[in-house]
């Protein structure tokens, strides 16, 4: 291992020789770095903990560290991380609680940026971007693709649908829609599908114009939301995120934003 003398490594971490660890950090017992892991200068990392392969984290984050909830009283509990992320400067990413399943969960090819928070038995996607300050609350679940942009603040149990775009400054207490744009309006505001992000993901055309007529029944008809899916049902759409979004709104325990 390329180890700084002053970064200190317990004895029962697990660290692959590939790892590289820079000044003043520290890691902790119980923590796993898979290959070609990148710890920057002044990262505190604490078990148990679990990171793949070609995660670069930079300074000053806490990982792995107990979570914010009163009723954690120091039982077992994890944080299990996938592949090739980039965590910036004074993220906080926190263990699990045994009432939530015991394992905050982030899967692989994320990008969180400085000073993003993810509480509690938080579970990610692959391929999300968090924005400067972004900050999740416990129980949280966000879909692959999604955006969440800064500063935005997430009530706990709420779920962030798949290739969603959230925009800036936005405080969400309800599930945000798959594939839509949401802005921070007081209520919030669904601005049809997120185009340019579903384009640049590869959905076709005829993926994104069937997602837009969806969703502007789901938001800008006269229609309740069960009607709406009615309707959404009635017209035949042959694309299959399509169903994803009906599905996502058919499970939803917060209700939507719409």
């Amino acid at each position: 291992m390329k180890v700084h003398p002053t970064a200190i490594i317990h004895p029962q971490a697990r660290v692959a020789a590939s790892v590289t660890v820079g000044p003043y950090s520290v890691i902790g017992k119980g923590v796993e770095l898979g290959d070609d892991c990148e710890v920057m200068s002044h990262v505190l990392i604490e078990g148990p903990a679990t990171l793949g392969k070609r995660n670069r984290i930079f300074p000053y984050a806490a990982v792995g560290f107990p979570c914010q909830d009163l009723k954690y009283k120091g039982e077992p509990t994890r944080l299990v991380i996938g592949d090739d992320n980039i965590f910036r400067e004074f993220i906080t990413l926190h263990r699990g609680t045994v009432e939530g399943g015991g394992v905050t969960r982030i899967g692989s090819h994320n990008f969180l940026m400085a000073y993003v928070h993810i509480a509690h038995d938080c579970k990610l996607g692959d391929h999300i971007i968090m924005a400067n300050g972004a900050s999740l609350a416990g129980h949280v679940d966000i879909g692959d693709h999604a955006t969440i942009g800064a500063f935005c603040g997430i009530h706990q149990n709420c779920r962030i649908g798949a290739y969603s775009f959230l925009g800036s400054y936005s405080v969400v207490n309800k599930d945000i829609l798959p594939y839509a744009k949401t802005t921070a309006d007081r209520p919030l505001g669904v601005y049809g599908a997120n185009r340019l992000g579903l384009e640049r993901r590869g959905l076709s055309k005829q993926d994104v114009d069937e997602i837009d007529q969806a969703l502007r029944l789901l938001t800008r008809s006269k229609l309740n939301t069960s009607q709406a899916l009615e309707a959404i049902g009635a017209k035949g759409f042959q694309s299959p995120h399509v169903r994803a979004l009906v599905e996502f709104v058919r499970t939803s325990e917060r209700g939507v934003a719409k």
